[in-house]
Formats: structure tokens, C-alpha cells, sequence
């Protein structure tokens, strides 16, 4: 899977700009704030409806400008010819708007699967050493490019927890017995939230499962000192962090959820918040017989990071799926060693979309075409790397 055309109005920095791609290894090279990170940013968004730099979609929108269009030409593979084109409408003060081959589709989050990619980023430090919120949503980025039909299920979870977490609210600091129509409120989301964060749970624990045995591949191909990686998934419902995904059954999730909930009533009401839920679960990152956050060296948590992508690169190929894979002004965080490492485990891909501020940070394995961008403009470099 590779993209031969990127087409964007008014997005980021860009009032117009259209680049031709191909497969195999393209760099865009320019100094920094010229836009470089826009135009892979504007590919991983057609993939995730996201953006690893930004939370919401206004900062993507030129400024002045009401709307930003995002238009990519995606083939099937090198050795299929098949095409799909995928446009994004990103509104300000209003819906998106997405199309499929020209066709409207009904929701954005319908285009979600056509396109896959797998980006690395300075940002990458936080799966390490960020919070837990960092984790899950690395997780759930994943699992949702695995199964599309996620995005749902995590946007459905995400509303049920917004209003009961409104209803925990406004009775928080009541005197006496919740009312009755507020109970039976509280038992209806309840019910809606367990069946929903089951259904995510069990998914995080199926990819972290796959994900498993590959970034612990990963990881020993690309830290200098081969200490075993290892992930595991810790629920607030569960004392010790879970190993193995076969350990919950989706309707056993399902009921420690909602007996969690029960058990919990008095305490969600006092605070005023839902303390029972995927929403505070965490993934326990381990490096040999210690967890990796806090007692990483710098240089192992990028190696531990650089694992995770490559790891998920691995699980999307299990599932038939050729990525694109996008390095974004990572080389010049790394060290010799594993930019050398790096560089040989993604020159196979399919495609690689590389960002680099200096052409030198880039490892004369990734050789391919190159672009320079510099002042809104993206122009060919015809020297030899």
C-alpha cells in the first residue's frame, strides 16, 4: 500500500500544493517551520482522521481559511494496481466532511482502513515516558487501523462517559439516597458502558497480545544491550497487570465492569467522576526485570518507542496489510547506532515517507527521490544524497 498523490488546500501551512509520490523511500528535506511534518501529517491524517501533533482539527486549517482540504491517491500494492482515492474535508465550526473514490460517505470515520500507516515521531518519548492516556491511545490508534469498525465502538464509549460522568457530577456532594430516577439513570449507563468497554478491552488485549513477541523482536534487533521488552495490560478493575489476553473472555469483561461499577457507586458519586472503565487503564512497559518508565536511560526508551512502531508495523503485515510507514524528524534524535538499525529494518517497506531538517541525518540506506521545501513550495532535489 503506497501513496502516488497528495493533493492539499489550506491545510497547515499549505494554500496549495500537490506531490507526487511513488513506493519505496521519499525525504523531504528543509529547514525547520517550512512545512515539512505538514505534508506527512496530511497523510497520516486521510489514515487516522488524527493528528500526532495536535489534539483537534482547527490548527490544521490555514489561517483565514474556513476549510482545509485533504486529498490522497492511494494504490493497492507494487504488484496491484488497484486505486482508491480518499479526500477529507476538515470544517471549521462544523462537521467533516469524507469521500471515497469521489462518492460522499455518510461519516468521516467510514474512510477509516483504506489507508494504513505506521508514523514515527519525536512524540514517540511519551509512550515511554508519558502517562497512561499516551499508551491507550497508542493502543487504540492500532487496534482501530486493525478493525475499522472500532472507531465506533470508541466513539460511542467516549459519549456514554461523558454523560454519566455529568450525571456523577451534578450528585456529587448530595446528602442522603440518590434519587430514584438518577439511580435508574446510573443502572442504564452502567449497563451501556460495561458492554461497550468490554468490547475495547477485549480488543487492546487481543493487539497487545499480537503485539507482543514483535517488539520484543524489534527491540532486540535495534538497542545496542538486548534486554527483553515485554508489555502487559493493567486494568483498574484488576489488582496485577494481565499478561495474556485469553485471561478475560469478553462477557467475564464485561461483568467485572459492571460489578466494578456497583462496587464503586459510592465513591464515582462522592468524586463526581467515572472511576471504573478502559478510560483508566494502562499498558506496563517492561525492560528486563524492570518497568521501562522511570528507569529507562534515554537511549533505551527510544529504543523501547522505536520497538512499539516497528511492532506495529509487524502486526498490520500479519494482517495483510503493507503500511506506509512515516519517519517524522526522527534520525536526528537517534544515535548512529540505531539510525543505522532503524534504517535497515523499514528499507523493505512499501513505502517510507522520511522528514529530515538535514539531507546528512538520513542514512544512505533510505536512498530514494528527494524533495527540498522550503517557503510553502516543494521542489524536486536533484542532487545525490
Amino acid at each position: 500500500m503506497f501513496v502516488i498523490h497528495l493533493s492539499l488546500a489550506d491545510f497547515r501551512s499549505y494554500a496549495h500544493v500537490e506531490a507526487e509520490l511513488g513506493p519505496g523511500v521519499t525525504v523531504f528535506t528543509g529547514r525547520n517551520g517550512q512545512g515539512k511534518t505538514n505534508l506527512v501529517e496530511a497523510v497520516e491524517y486521510l489514515a487516522t482522521l488524527g493528528s500526532h501533533r495536535v489534539a483537534a482539527d482547527a490548527p490544521l486549517i490555514r489561517m483565514g481559511a474556513a476549510r482545509a482540504l485533504v486529498r490522497g491517491r492511494v494504490q493497492a500494492g507494487v504488484d496491484d494496481a488497484r486505486q482508491l482515492l480518499l479526500e477529507i474535508e476538515i470544517n471549521s465550526g462544523k462537521a467533516n466532511k469524507a469521500s471515497l473514490n469521489r462518492g460522499p460517505l455518510k461519516r468521516p470515520r467510514d474512510l477509516l482502513g483504506a489507508l494504513r500507516v505506521v508514523l514515527f515521531s519525536p512524540e514517540d518519548l511519551a509512550l515511554v515516558k508519558g502517562d497512561p492516556s499516551d499508551r491507550r491511545r497508542f493502543l487504540d490508534e492500532l487496534l482501530t487501523q486493525r478493525w475499522p469498525r472500532m472507531a465506533g465502538v470508541r466513539a460511542d464509549y467516549d459519549r456514554v462517559l461523558r454523560q454519566r460522568s455529568t450525571l456523577l457530577k451534578s450528585l456529587s456532594g448530595r446528602r442522603g439516597p440518590v434519587p430514584a430516577e438518577a439511580d435508574a439513570t446510573l443502572e442504564v449507563w452502567d449497563d451501556t458502558l460495561a458492554g461497550l468497554g468490554a468490547d475495547l478491552m477485549a480488543a487492546r488485549l487481543t493487539t497487545l497480545a499480537d503485539l507482543g513477541d514483535p517488539v520484543a523482536a524489534a527491540h532486540a534487533d535495534i538497542a545496542p544491550t538486548n534486554n527483553l521488552a515485554t508489555l502487559a495490560y493493567k486494568a483498574a478493575t484488576v489488582e496485577e497487570p494481565l499478561a495474556d489476553a485469553a485471561q478475560l473472555a469478553p462477557d467475564e469483561l464485561r461483568g467485572r465492569l459492571r460489578a466494578a461499577m456497583g462496587e464503586r457507586r459510592r465513591d464515582e458519586i462522592a468524586r463526581g467522576v467515572s472511576l471504573v472503565g478502559p478510560h483508566r487503564d494502562d499498558v506496563v512497559l517492561g525492560l528486563g526485570d524492570l518497568p521501562a518508565k522511570g528507569y529507562a536511560s534515554h537511549g533505551e526508551c527510544w529504543s523501547f518507542a522505536l520497538a512499539l512502531r516497528l511492532g506495529s508495523d509487524a502486526v498490520l503485515r500479519a494482517d495483510g496489510v503493507s503500511p506506509v510507514l512515516i519517519l517524522d524528524d526522527v534520525f536526528a534524535e537517534l544515535d548512529e547506532v540505531r539510525r543505522a538499525r532503524l534504517a535497515d529494518r523499514v528499507a523493505g517497506a512499501e513505502q517510507v515517507l522520511i522528514t529530515a531538517a538535514v539531507a546528512g541525518d538520513v542514512p544512505k540506506a533510505l536512498h530514494g527521490r528527494r524533495f527540498v521545501v522550503a517557503d510553502g513550495e516543494v521542489t524536486t532535489d536533484d542532487e545525490e544524497p
